[in-house]
């Protein structure tokens, strides 16, 4: 279904336009969201902990299109944060019809006591938030009727390798978790997407300008564009998964064939 056709049958079932939240909404893939989203006509409610940028994509979005945007800064990796941004849209009546749990955090790092409390930063950002969000938004949904849920997982869902043990660990948590939801949710009329990218050009990975340039060039690395706009249409049509990309195919079972001892060479090599 085309997205302006969709906007166009909800506003006539709802009489108004959908509000969409999404988490990380000032950077990377959560910004990429924020602008297709707004293009097709969707009022925005962007959560980051990134105030200036906030701000000032806020601000962007706003002044180039007719929608509403409300910014707020919050900090998602805390132990109440799903709560208090569930609070925070009843407070001002945001009726929330698109959840995006899109936050997210990344480090190549051996795991250690030294970054334990990085780790746990990133389950509570990557597990605990976005489980709670869909449980508190996904119930108003189902007393509605209707409404989308979308997680963003990853290619790394299914690569368990040295360097992102936590990162590959919780987005195959999210994978599992939105895999089983979709089916809970289906007979209330509330679509769960599952988004599961191989690489993104995007800061996430910190990765030299020129290195992201060269793997959209040679389509190693796709962009936030292709990638969002994948999803988006995936959400509208209700889709369980949407893992676009053919290193989503080939690359996990090539480098589930790898012996143990290449391995252990290669992770020696790049610690």
């Amino acid at each position: 279904m085309d997205t302006k056709k969709w906007l166009n049958r909800f506003q006539e079932a709802h009489g108004r336009r959908p509000w969409a939240l999404i988490t990380g909404g000032s950077s990377g893939m959560g910004l990429e969201y924020a602008r297709q989203l707004a293009e097709i006509g969707c009022n925005l409610l962007l959560v980051s902990n990134q105030k200036e940028e906030l701000e000032k994509v806020s601000e962007d979005l706003k002044r180039n299109s007719t929608i509403q945007v409300v910014p707020h800064y919050q900090d998602l990796s805390t132990e109440s944060a799903a709560v208090e941004l569930f609070g925070f849209c009843q407070a001002v009546g945001l009726q929330i019809d698109i959840l995006v749990n899109n936050a997210g955090m990344f480090f190549f790092e051996e795991l250690t006591t030294e970054n334990e409390a990085k780790a746990l930063t990133m389950m509570r950002l990557h597990v605990f938030t976005p489980t709670k969000l869909c449980v508190l938004f996904g119930e108003e949904m189902k007393k509605r009727g209707y409404g989308y849920l979308i997680n963003m997982s990853s290619m790394a869902a299914k690569l368990p390798c040295p360097g992102i043990t936590v990162y590959s660990a919780t987005k195959a948590y999210l994978k599992s978790f939105g895999k089983s939801l979709y089916f809970e949710m289906r007979p209330y009329g509330v679509g769960v997407t599952t988004v599961c990218p191989a690489a993104i050009a995007t800061p996430l990975y910190r990765l030299k300008p020129n290195l992201l340039n060269l793997g959209v060039k040679i389509g190693l690395i796709g962009t936030p564009q292709w990638l969002v706009r994948k999803a988006l249409n995936g959400m509208i049509r209700k889709k369980r998964v949407v893992k676009p990309g053919f290193m989503n195919y080939y690359l996990p079972p090539l480098i589930a064939l790898l012996p143990q001892r290449l391995v252990d060479k290669l992770w020696r090599k790049f610690k």
